[in-house]
C-alpha cells in the first residue's frame, strides 16, 4: 500500500555473509523505495544469546557499518539501536499484561533455540512480546520477515488486538510480509548459509579466507566432460545471485552441454563476489574511520523512532490508566 510504514530489525550476531545480505539486508534496503522505513539493530534481543559485552558492542558497530556501506540512506530510513528507544521496553510491559502464557508457549522459536542448546530464560521466552513492542511502538503497517519469523508477527497482531479490545483502539494491526523472492542462500556445505553451521562466505572478511571458502563449496563428483544440472548445484545457486539474467542462462547452457569444470565456475564466482562488494568494502573502510559520523546517524534515527514511540506509549499509558509520566521529557540519546 502506498505510504506504508515498514519496520525491520536485525540482530548483531556476527560478521556479515552472503546469506545475510541476500536473505535479509537487500530486502530491508528495498524498503526505502516502498514507504516510510524503520530499521533497528536488535541489541536487546541479542542479549538472549550473546553474553560477551565486548563482542556485542563490536557486532552492533559492525551491523551499523555494514548497512550504511551497503546502501542504507539515513535520510529515508530511521536507522537506530533498539536500546536507544527505551519506550519500547515500557510498552513491552504494558503488552505483557495482556499476553496469554499459552500464546508464548506455542511459539516455535523458543522451542527451536532451547533444542539447539540455548539456555532457557525469561528473555528468550518473552522474546515475542519485546518484538511486538518494537513493531507496535512505531505503528508499523508491514513487517517483512522470513517464514520462520511469521509467527512472531502473528503474535504481535493477537496481542495488539487483545490490548485494543480490552483498553480501546491504540495500535494498528501490522501484517507480516513474506517475500517469496527472498533468496535462501546455500552455504559452502549445501545447507542454508548460517553462522550456526560455520558454512559462510563473509563479505567484508579477509579475502584470502573468502577464496579458500569458495574453493571448498561442495559439488557433486560428475566428471569434467559430463553434462551437469544447474538447478541442483550450490555453485550455480550462488552465481545467479550475483549475475545478470542473460549471464545466468549462458552458464546454465554450459552446464548442460558438458565440458565445464566446477573449478572454473568457482574462480568466476569468486571474482563476481569481489567485484560486487568492492564498492561497499571501500565505503565501509571509509565509514570505519569516522565512528562519530556513524553514531550521529544512529542518534538521528533513534530521535525519529522515539518521537513516534512516545506518542504511542502516551496513548497506551492513558488507555490503561497510567499518568503521562515522563513521556514529554527531552532525553533523547
Amino acid at each position: 500500500m502506498a505510504g506504508s510504514r515498514i519496520l525491520s530489525g536485525v540482530q548483531p550476531s556476527g560478521k556479515l555473509h552472503l546469506g545475510n545480505y541476500f536473505g535479509m539486508m537487500k530486502p530491508a534496503l528495498e524498503m526505502q523505495e516502498e514507504g516510510e522505513a524503520y530499521l533497528f539493530i536488535a541489541d536487546y534481543h541479542a542479549l538472549t544469546t550473546v553474553h560477551d559485552a565486548a563482542r556485542l558492542r563490536e557486532w552492533t558497530r559492525d551491523v551499523a557499518l555494514d548497512f550504511l556501506a551497503c546502501g542504507l540512506d539515513p535520510e529515508r530510513t530511521a536507522f537506530y539501536r533498539q536500546s536507544d528507544v527505551p519506550e519500547v521496553h515500557e510498552l513491552a510491559w504494558l503488552l505483557s499484561v495482556v499476553t496469554p502464557m499459552g500464546l508464548l508457549e506455542r511459539c516455535h522459536s523458543y522451542k527451536d533455540k532451547t533444542a539447539r542448546g540455548v539456555t532457557p530464560s525469561h528473555g528468550l521466552f518473552a522474546y515475542p512480546v519485546l518484538m511486538a513492542a518494537d513493531i507496535l511502538c512505531v505503528q508499523s503497517d508491514k513487517v517483512p520477515v522470513g517464514r520462520d519469523q511469521k509467527q512472531h508477527v502473528e503474535v504481535t497482531r493477537d496481542v495488539a488486538a487483545k490490548f485494543n479490545h480490552q483498553f480501546g483502539e491504540v495500535f494498528r494491526l501490522p501484517a507480516p510480509e513474506i517475500r517469496d523472492s527472498v533468496a535462501v542462500v546455500p552455504g559452502i556445505d549445501g545447507k542454508k548459509m548460517s553462522k550456526t553451521y560455520g558454512n559462510t562466505l563473509d563479505i567484508f572478511g579477509d579475502e584470502k579466507t573468502l577464496k579458500k571458502n569458495v574453493m571448498r563449496i561442495v559439488t557433486d563428483s560428475a566428471p569434467l566432460e559430463a553434462p551437469k544440472d544447474p538447478d541442483t548445484c550450490n555453485l550455480f545457486a550462488l552465481y545467479r545471485l550475483l549475475a545478470a539474467g542473460d549471464e545466468t542462462e549462458a552458464l546454465a547452457e554450459r552446464y548442460r552441454a558438458g565440458g565445464l569444470g566446477y573449478g572454473t565456475v568457482k574462480k568466476d564466482l569468486l571474482e563476481r563476489i569481489q567485484a560486487y562488494f568492492a564498492p561497499m568494502r571501500a565505503r565501509r573502510e571509509e565509514l570505519a574511520r569516522d565512528p562519530e559520523a556513524v553514531e550521529a546517524v544512529l542518534a538521528r534515527g533513534a530521535a525519529r523512532a522515539r518521537e513516534e514511540a512516545r506518542r504511542t506509549l502516551s496513548r497506551a499509558r492513558e488507555a490503561v490508566g497510567l499518568p503521562p509520566g515522563a513521556i514529554g521529557r527531552e532525553d533523547t540519546p
